[in-house]
């Protein structure tokens, strides 16, 4: 998902945040800061006439959206939810997630939205440790630098055990940051529609002002706790401060 040293192609090996990475031996993760970095009831959000839209699956599409497998596939298909097309995820013990690629200056479209609902949080879920860094559904923006060790990535999650607005380093990668915006089965089995400025999110996550956005992803992943999580993600915007 991206060009060069930023490490942002497919044949990368790592997703920052994902907490995979090819494996040298079964027992060592290496993470390598690359690719990739999901209303109640039934009504999409708003679309605004300034947004760009990445995540069109209400209009039956995924052009644009490429996989990426790290262990074993997550199942990724357009399905009908009340009355519109929604895209679900179905991952028992595996990896993989979707990505596409993309050059946005964060400050003109700072602002990211999205709805998605989960059957359940993962059980043995944990984002403060490596063995419990699985997540029913997560949305996250990857953000490259020419020294791929600087590329960044904000994970927005529906979190295990981390409380609704608390943030912290992934465990694998302090250069991806988790971002808890819903926690906990309360929820469950009902459409919730997200809002964030990004800007602002990686200011405050990092300290510095952004780089340009280089992808927009999103997965839900159960291999290290070799569970099984099912997530409906709606469509996906950026844009302009309102």
């Amino acid at each position: 998902m991206g060009r060069g040293n930023a490490g942002l192609i497919p044949e990368t090996k790592s997703i920052p945040g994902s907490g995979m990475a090819q494996r040298k031996n079964p027992r060592r993760r290496i993470t390598v800061i690359a690719v990739l970095a999901i209303a109640l009831l039934f009504p999409a959000p708003p679309v605004f006439s300034a947004d760009l839209v990445f995540g069109n699956f209400s209009a039956g599409e995924l052009t644009g959206w490429t996989p990426k497998v790290f262990k074993g596939e997550t199942s990724y298909t357009l399905v009908s939810d009340g009355d519109r097309l929604v895209l679900k995820a179905h991952s028992r013990g595996t990896a993989s997630g979707l990505y596409k690629e993309v050059t946005l200056d964060p400050r003109k479209y700072p602002v990211l939205r999205w709805s998605w609902k989960i059957r359940g949080t993962i059980p043995n879920g944990n984002e403060r440790t490596k063995e419990g860094d699985d997540y029913a559904a997560r949305v996250y923006l990857v953000f490259p630098r020419t020294l791929f060790w600087r590329t960044r990535a904000i994970n927005y999650i529906w979190a295990n055990t981390l409380p609704k607005g608390e943030t912290l380093p992934n465990a694998y990668t302090a250069n991806a940051m988790m971002v808890a915006v819903e926690s906990g089965d309360g929820k469950a089995a009902t459409w919730i529609t997200e809002e964030r400025n990004v800007y602002e999110d990686y200011r405050a996550l990092f300290g510095e002002d952004p780089p340009s956005i280089g992808a927009v992803a999103l997965m839900t992943d159960t291999d290290n706790t070799g569970g099984e999580a099912v997530a409906h993600y709606g469509d996906i915007f950026l844009g302009p401060a309102r």
